[in-house]
């Protein structure tokens, strides 16, 4: 299960680390805590998944320079405020169209490109506001979305497993004209439980109002490791007749999984341009392999 790491994943995770720890103090320090993420990186197992790598890195951020866990904090408020009042003039679009789930699926998938921890430093709201005018020129898998369709035409319940801040707001917009389309559809929104990067929490589920249950999967990973759910989750994830995830995170940790997942996320790693054969930005709507 999952998209294994690979030496791109640690060349990423490592210079991202360090280039932090360059920045918070002195070579000294940083050198013993690469010493210690290194000897971390060498012990995982087989299998693990690039997400797997973050909640330790970000302990031992804290560990030597005491970060605080939420340090994304900032980005996250930015990143709520910056699409909740774009929401007026995009939410007409959605309704609009000829096919409001599918326009609304584009704005969700453009709304990935919120990713402060893949995307270090290039993220910029001004660029997602032009790319905002475009979304619904998307391209996509038409059959891959025919069939999520039929899915949900057919299932009694629907897990959202979230992935950034902002995002989630485009998230909620694409939950609730699923839920007009198919109104058997019970929806459940997952977000993280607690600071990963800048990804949702029951917090910004909260602000940015997400009209559905909302529960967490009990973990910080940036994704959804199925050995460290909550109950709550795993229950979740077992009982859903289809499940939308969201991200590269989500992707990472869940891919090969066997559970009735969608995939819906811009590649915005190599790694992914890699494993997928596709350049960077590209937007990607898949189903779980079989």
């Amino acid at each position: 299960m999952a998209i294994e790491l690979n030496t791109l994943c640690l060349q990423c995770n490592l210079n991202r680390s360090l280039e932090k720890a360059r920045q918070l103090g002195d070579e000294e320090t940083a050198m013993e805590f690469a010493r210690e993420l290194l000897t971390f990186y060498a012990q995982a197992p087989k299998g693990a998944s690039s997400p797997y790598l973050g909640v330790q890195a970000n302990a031992l951020l804290k560990k030597y320079y005491h970060l605080e866990d939420d340090r994304y904090r900032q980005e996250k408020i930015d990143s709520n405020r910056f699409v909740l009042e774009r929401l007026p003039q995009i939410q007409p679009l959605v309704e609009g169209a000829a096919d409001p789930v599918l326009a609304a699926l584009q704005f969700s998938i453009l709304g990935n490109y919120l990713d402060f921890a893949a995307l270090q430093g290039k993220v910029s709201f001004e660029e997602l506001e032009k790319m905002l005018l475009g979304a619904l020129d998307m391209e996509l898998d038409m059959d891959c979305y025919e069939a999520f369709c039929r899915e949900l035409s057919t299932g009694k319940k629907l897990l959202y497993l979230t992935d950034n801040a902002g995002e989630v707001v485009f998230d909620r917009l694409l939950a609730e004209q699923i839920h007009k389309k198919y109104p058997q559809l019970e929806i459940t929104f997952c977000v993280r439980g607690g600071p990963a990067h800048n990804d949702a929490t029951r917090e910004d589920a909260k602000v940015v109002g997400i009209p559905f249950p909302v529960i967490d999967n009990g973990n910080t990973v940036g994704g959804t490791e199925l050995s460290l759910l909550s109950k709550e989750a795993k229950e979740a994830m077992d009982a859903a007749d289809v499940i939308l995830a969201k991200g590269m995170g989500n992707a990472e940790t869940l891919y090969g999984s066997g559970y009735p997942i969608f995939y819906a996320f811009l590649i915005k790693c190599a790694h992914f341009q890699d494993f997928f054969q596709k350049p960077m930005m590209t937007p990607m709507f898949i189903r779980e392999k079989r």
